[in-house]
Parts: C-alpha cells; sequence; structure tokens
C-alpha cells in the first residue's frame, strides 16, 4: 500500500533516479550523432529554458522529459542512423553493467538509488525499443531503427 511515508522515495525516484535515467538515455543518442560526425541539439526537460550553454538546454520541468536532435550525419546510411536511434538503450544497458559491476565488487554500496537506477534503465530500454509509432511524425526508437533498416526512412529525432 502506498501512503504519505513512501512520498521522499516516490519524489527521490520521480526528481532524480528517472530524469537521471533520461539523460543518460539522451546522451547515448547524441554520443552515436557525434561518433558518426553529426551536430546535436540537447534538451532536458519541458517549459521555460532556464540555462543554455552551446547546444544544450535545461528547462524549468526538468523531470518531464529529454530530447535530443541531430542534424546531418557525416557518415550518412541506415546503418549509423541506426546506431544513433540505439544510442539511448545501449547508454542505459552499458549504465546498467556499469552500475551492477561497481556493486559486485563492492565500489559502491547496496541501496535504494541503485536499486532505482537499474529498474528504471530496464524500464527505459524496454519501452524505447517497442516498434510503436507514437504520432505521423514520431516514434520509438524501436521503430525508428526497423524504418531506417528496412525502408531506408531517416528522422533526425530520437526519443
Amino acid at each position: 500500500m502506498f501512503g504519505f511515508s513512501d512520498m521522499p522515495k516516490f519524489l527521490f525516484s520521480f526528481l532524480l533516479v528517472l530524469p537521471l535515467v533520461s539523460l543518460i538515455h539522451q546522451l547515448g543518442h547524441s554520443i552515436m550523432a557525434i561518433l558518426f560526425g553529426g551536430r546535436v541539439d540537447f534538451t532536458i526537460g519541458k517549459g521555460k529554458t532556464i540555462f543554455k550553454w552551446k547546444k544544450v538546454k535545461l528547462k524549468s520541468v526538468y523531470f518531464l522529459d529529454s530530447f535530443c536532435v541531430y542534424e546531418k550525419l557525416k557518415y550518412d546510411n541506415r546503418f549509423t542512423h541506426s546506431f544513433v536511434y540505439a544510442g539511448g538503450a545501449i547508454a542505459n544497458l552499458a549504465s546498467i553493467f556499469l552500475v551492477n559491476s561497481l556493486l559486485i565488487v563492492g565500489i559502491i554500496p547496496t541501496n535504494l538509488f541503485f536499486y532505482q537506477f537499474v529498474y528504471f534503465s530496464v524500464y527505459y530500454i524496454a519501452f524505447s525499443l517497442l516498434p510503436i509509432k507514437y504520432t505521423e511524425t514520431t516514434s520509438s526508437d524501436g521503430r525508428a531503427i526497423y524504418d531506417a533498416l528496412r525502408y531506408g526512412k531517416i528522422t533526425c529525432n530520437p526519443d
């Protein structure tokens, strides 16, 4: 049963852990795009911009969403775009392996933060790779990978 005593854990998860997992996911897309010669605009959150540095924006509702948009890859083909779309899931998977490895060797302690971090990372991987078309112009990463590999369809805004 969820009660008032659970609110600190909920707020911790909602305001810290989930945005961190989302940030890592979008950084994965961004790093892949940069590796293949693209330029990236990176936005954390929704709402009014409260901080901007080069191509990175932090919005007032930072915990709601994050996204990146990339332009013109130097190595421009269906496979490189597929890697950019998969970059978020790859980054989340790498972060899970890193956290679990650090836990196993005892460098970091077992606690709620790392449990929730891994849980939300698995959630991000699973739901981002489901091949779903959200709207006419936006798709999940899984659908974008499928469309790129099957049809050569390229969009420059991974979710």
